[in-house]
């Protein structure tokens, strides 16, 4: 038996890839009574409804991946050049150059009330006083409709919007016209609060057999993040009987099939779809990459080739976010010598609820958290946690402000808010209240827009936020991630044995978000996380085993970058 030693200096990469920058385009009023739904305190049970939102796209370079492949001699190799551009005339971008160069503009301006997240109520309202606000707004016969489209433009908390229906219900013997409640579903579904959700399709399907495409839509987007999303599939049969689904109701039942782990229910609607001819949209392609991220299964992957091989039948071109996730696939876990898949960083459940448990005990409960944070503080933070939906990103606002201390600090967090929340992603920023004040570095405008597009809980100044953020992250499920510098160090030497804090240290490898790049203004650029484990690994007939690179220190709190492959042969 011979062993095949190599060496290998990032495991983070299955192909070599090179990075190409460039520009790439992107492409009858029903009325209702309802005899329960539940508002604020203040307000009566008139009628019971929620729902979530469309959630969001990652900018990132386009990716070109040189393949290399070796032949018996060790010689072949071919690469497929990244520099080559096609002619001017159908270059990506140069119709809209022309365009814009010719004076057209892609939207027309209307005249209507100047709206912004100003305008809104920041609190539940009673009938009182919205009222009063319709009694000082010019067009009063459009105020309930335009104050509904503000609500759902800057993401207005629900009881906001409850209240507004409230209000409207009252004064109308709990009637609302079927627009408001459509638009009030938008917000529900756009937050994703699946238990509102769930409550307003009950509702809607003992008043209608059936439903414009609309409402079929916001439904299903909404059900496939909850328990109940298999309902999703029987509003689109109910679809079908009336017109062809569209690829948007395809492609929400799709994700929701592979979010609860149903590969072959996914697939075989994707089938459904080619063959009603109905083209997907980059969404749905990308979700089954997504899925199969760190996933050993060879019928997975062949399905994953057919993907490639339709675009390249149809002559399709990969959005930016599809091909950073194809990339993703290439390089997720494997030996980049012999290709094979490698332990995976990611807690399995019970793993995950022993480190949430202890965490919270020793971190938040215990410790010495109270010597900076008061318990009603603590209090208040976990009461405003339970009224939010899960966060997929939590970020410590001060510390990630103080990495770039040339930038105004306001601005960096609104940049990275902004591009997160173009992602549809749920975000809590955690902060502290002195950044509220207004001052050179805190411009009251940009927190403004940062509390429109994000959650955010602003504590003492004398607070310790760290344990909120582990608390926030942990809370939302383990496909949360944070984004902070600080390395935690404190906080896992509170943890009561080896064992918790080594999970620890594994939990936060996968989940801790780090500045890849910044470009004030334009972009954000983030470092992968990693999504292999970094200790010896074995397969039986192969060994993988990371090691510390001569004259290189490595702290206590850093994994080796550099492995050794050795392969069994025979």
């Amino acid at each position: 038996m011979a062993l095949f030693l190599s060496f290998c200096r990032n495991f983070q990469m299955l192909w070599k890839n090179s990075l190409h920058q460039g520009s790439s385009p992107r492409n009858q009023i029903f009325s209702v009574l309802y005899s329960s739904f539940h508002f604020s305190k203040k307000e009566q049970r008139y009628f019971s409804l929620t729902l979530p939102f469309r959630q969001n796209v990652k900018a990132t370079n386009l990716l070109v991946s040189k393949t290399i492949s070796s032949s018996k001699n060790g010689k072949g190799r071919s690469k497929q050049n990244s520099s080559v551009s096609p002619h001017p005339l159908f270059s990506a971008g140069t119709a809209m150059k022309k365009s814009e160069k010719l004076g057209y503009k892609k939207d027309q301006q209307h005249d209507f009330p100047i709206s912004g997240p100003e305008m809104l109520p920041t609190k539940p309202l009673n009938s009182e006083e919205w009222e009063k606000i319709k009694e000082n707004f010019e067009q009063r016969d459009i105020f309930e409709n335009w104050i509904m489209a503000q609500m759902i433009k800057y993401n207005c908390a629900i009881d906001i919007a409850k209240s507004l229906l409230s209000w409207i219900a009252k004064k109308n013997n709990g009637i609302v016209g079927y627009k408001l409640l459509i638009g009030y579903l938008t917000l529900c579904v756009s937050q994703k609060q699946t238990t509102e959700v769930i409550d307003v399709y009950e509702i809607i399907k003992t008043r209608y057999k059936t439903l414009e495409p609309e409402g079929y839509t916001l439904l299903i987007r909404g059900l496939i993040h909850s328990d109940r999303w298999r309902d999703a599939l029987i509003l689109l049969e109910d679809i079908k009987k009336v017109i062809c689904p569209s690829k948007r109701n395809y492609g929400d039942c799709i994700k929701g099939a592979l979010l609860h782990q149903d590969v072959n229910l996914a697939w075989n609607l994707y089938l459904e779809m080619l063959n009603r001819r109905v083209i997907p949209n980059w969404e749905t392609f990308q979700a089954f990459f997504d899925f199969a991220k760190g996933v050993e299964n060879n019928q997975l992957e062949r399905r994953l080739l057919d993907i490639l091989l339709y675009l390249r039948h149809n002559q399709m071109y990969p959005s930016e976010p599809f091909a950073q996730s194809i990339k993703a696939w290439f390089e997720s876990g494997k030996c980049l010598v012999c290709g094979r898949m490698l332990e995976s960083i990611h807690l399995n459940s019970e793993e995950y609820e022993l480190l949430k448990q202890r965490v919270l005990k020793n971190v938040l409960d215990g410790g010495d958290q109270y010597r900076k944070t008061t318990p009603k503080e603590i209090n208040r933070f976990e009461n405003f946690i339970k009224s939010c939906p899960p966060f997929d990103i939590v970020i410590d606002g001060l510390n990630v402000t103080k990495m770039f201390p040339k930038v105004r600090e306001s601005q960096t967090l609104l940049d990275v808010v902004s591009q997160l929340a173009k992602q549809n992603l749920q975000v809590l920023v955690l902060g502290r209240k002195h950044m509220l004040n207004g001052s050179s570095r805190w411009q009251k405008s940009e927190m403004a827009a940062v509390q429109n597009m994000a959650y955010c809980f602003f504590a003492d100044n004398v607070s310790e936020d760290d344990a909120f953020l582990l608390y926030a992250t942990l809370h939302s499920g383990n496909h949360c991630q944070f984004l902070t510098r600080d390395l935690l160090r404190d906080h896992k030497a509170c943890l009561p044995d080896d064992n918790t804090r080594h999970l620890f240290f594994k939990w936060q490898q996968g989940h801790q978000l780090v500045f890849l790049n910044y470009y004030p203004g334009e972009k954000v650029i983030f470092q992968p996380v990693l999504i292999y484990d970094t200790v010896v690994q074995t397969t039986g007939d192969s060994w993988h085993i990371p090691y510390d690179e001569n004259m290189v220190e490595r702290y206590s709190y850093e994994v080796p970058t550099k492995w050794l492959c050795l392969q069994q042969q025979n």
